[in-house]
């Protein structure tokens, strides 16, 4: 009986290439959604920012101007805008009264998720006042 040679030895060489292939476009998908991700979640923390900034900077202007050019609803648009968002809702009515009053600010961005998908990304904040705290001081 005549022995055959093995022919098994290259046959696998090809699939070597196709793991490498299909590990490299899991790769590529995974830090694509990593990227999506980290985008969604950096505006999110920008959009919060400036609804905070808003509620805070309107907060006192309920009150008493303290040199603020408009009203409450013109300075929380103001800082909104200058954090890049846009005033959604401010409900921040003046109020002479000595009592402590809570400002709430609406802010949003559309966010453009790696170049494909356009998102709106909305927050909201408040922020307390209390006149009391001018008088009786620290």
């Amino acid at each position: 009986m005549k022995s055959r040679p093995a022919t098994g030895m290259g046959t696998d060489r090809g699939s070597v290439s196709v793991f490498a292939a299909g590990a490299l476009v899991l790769a590529l998908v995974l830090a694509a959604g990593v990227t999506a991700i980290g985008q969604v979640l950096i505006a999110r923390n920008r959009i919060i920012a400036a609804a905070e900034a808003g509620a805070l900077a309107a907060a006192p202007v309920t009150f008493r101007p303290f040199g603020a050019a408009g009203s409450a609803t013109d300075e929380a648009a103001r800082l909104v805008r200058s954090n890049g968002a846009t005033l959604v809702r401010c409900d921040c009515r003046p109020d002479p009264g000595y009592g402590a009053r809570t400002v709430i600010v609406t802010a949003t961005a559309n966010v453009n998720v790696m170049g494909i998908r356009e998102t709106r990304i909305e927050a909201t904040a408040a922020a307390e006042f209390r006149p009391m705290a001018l008088l009786l001081g620290p």
